[in-house]
């Protein structure tokens, strides 16, 4: 071949290339923009690593009144947390003495621990207002130490908080995410990240089988945002707790 024509060959073959049609290889617009294996993680799924991993302290000295009165009124709207919650996450509310606080009744549709529909009727209720985070789990893993008001304000904060059936709650306890999980699987996700953004939140550490144990949840749901919001990690001062 004449060094003319081995020059024409070489700039064909460069044509080629940047027009992706040499060798099969696909445009770069047809291979972008869809997240697979090398996928950076989610902010939940990487924010597991920035929770403190050590071992779980001993339960000595837990009560529950050390997180201060069951559902005070932290954020001074004159209803009392589990309210709050009620109001929030039921539907078909009804309220007691034709006032807007006291929830007397209303439908949890669907509840996310089991996917069911659950009635709520206030004095035979089969809801229950979780701390996502338990108070105990809480307690062994930094809690211990906080000051008093640092306390309530987590046992009252909205972020923490989720009303569910009563049943799976119970059964629930004071387990971690490496001991216990929604039965609905399709709520599990939500469930861990909230679980990391009130750990992050409150610099509440993890055990490294409840480190794993969110990544392998987050692992299958990586863009997971992480939940934000809720009240102050301080409750306001006329709150005490022992």
């Amino acid at each position: 071949m004449s060094r003319r024509g081995r020059g024409v060959q070489i700039a064909l073959l460069l044509a080629l290339a940047v027009t992706g049609t040499v060798t099969g290889c696909s445009p770069p617009e047809e291979t972008g923009g869809q997240p697979g294996a090398d996928a950076e993680a989610g902010p939940a799924l990487a924010a597991v690593d920035t929770l403190t991993v050590k071992g779980r302290a001993p339960k000595t000295g837990y009560d529950r009144d050390r997180f201060g009165s069951p559902w005070a009124d932290t954020d001074s709207n004159r209803c009392g947390t589990r309210d709050d919650i009620l109001k929030r996450d039921l539907t078909d509310v009804k309220y007691r003495d034709g006032g807007d606080c006291e929830v007397s009744s209303g439908e949890l549709s669907p509840d996310p621990y089991t996917g069911k529909d659950v009635t709520f009727v206030r004095g035979r209720s089969q809801v229950d207002i979780d701390h996502l985070v338990a108070l105990s789990d809480a307690w062994q893993k930094g809690a211990g130490k906080w000051e008093p008001s640092k306390r309530i304000a987590f046992a009252n904060d909205p972020l923490n908080l989720l009303a569910v059936d009563a049943g799976p709650n119970r059964g629930k306890g004071d387990g971690d995410a490496a001991t216990w999980l929604p039965p609905d699987k399709g709520y599990r996700c939500a469930y861990v990240a909230r679980q990391v953004a009130v750990k992050k939140k409150y610099e509440v550490w993890v055990t490294g089988a409840e480190r794993d144990a969110m990544k392998r949840v987050l692992a299958d749901c990586p863009r997971e945002k992480l939940p934000a919001g809720g009240g102050p990690t301080v409750a306001p001062g006329r709150f005490h707790a022992r």
